[in-house]
């Protein structure tokens, strides 16, 4: 069947719906990702700051929360110091190949001269005898020897051979 274009205005009317929805998944996906935050927090820090609870709870909730603090920070350095590290050897080892394409040049390849069958020993090294003589698979071409035209003799009396029907059946026999 044969498919109708939209005209412009249900067109549009259909993107409009199309972002209403999506603005009303990423607002749903937003409130979902707030309550699993507030979950995990709940769920990795039982321990709830409230009024009722005694000084001594809240110094130790405390210390356990500079603990963790610590722990995440010597993490976090040791990363730090590990990406900083193998960058230094990344633009070092940037600088060595700058360096060795500075210092030697190509040289000028030169043409070499060479038979097939050296070519292949070259190759393939001298385990392998590989002979590869291409003229003995070219194809003989025979010269034809061309013959030496007759000397010519007196016009004259080529024309008195050829006059009359022995002289023309004679000039068709010798062309033939």
């Amino acid at each position: 069947m044969a498919e109708k274009k939209m005209s412009s205005g249900r067109r549009n009317q259909l993107k409009t719906l199309l972002l209403q929805i999506g603005e009303a998944m990423l607002e749903e996906e937003v409130r979902e990702a707030e309550q699993q935050k507030i979950k995990h927090m709940e769920e990795s820090y039982s321990l709830s700051l409230s009024l009722s609870l005694s000084n001594y709870k809240n110094q130790d909730f405390c210390r356990k929360l500079h603990k963790q603090i610590d722990l995440v920070d010597e993490e976090r350095y040791d990363m730090e110091v590990k990406v900083t590290k193998t960058n230094k050897e990344i633009d070092d080892l940037k600088l060595k190949v700058q360096d060795l394409k500075g210092k030697f040049k190509k040289p000028a390849l030169k043409r070499v001269r060479m038979s097939a069958d050296a070519m292949l020993a070259a190759l393939l090294g001298s385990k392998h005898k590989v002979s590869m003589d291409l003229r003995a698979n070219l194809k003989q071409v025979k010269k034809e020897v061309k013959d030496e035209e007759k000397p010519t003799g007196d016009w004259r009396k080529s024309i008195e051979d050829r006059a009359g029907m022995d002289g023309r059946k004679k000039m068709f026999e010798t062309e033939a």
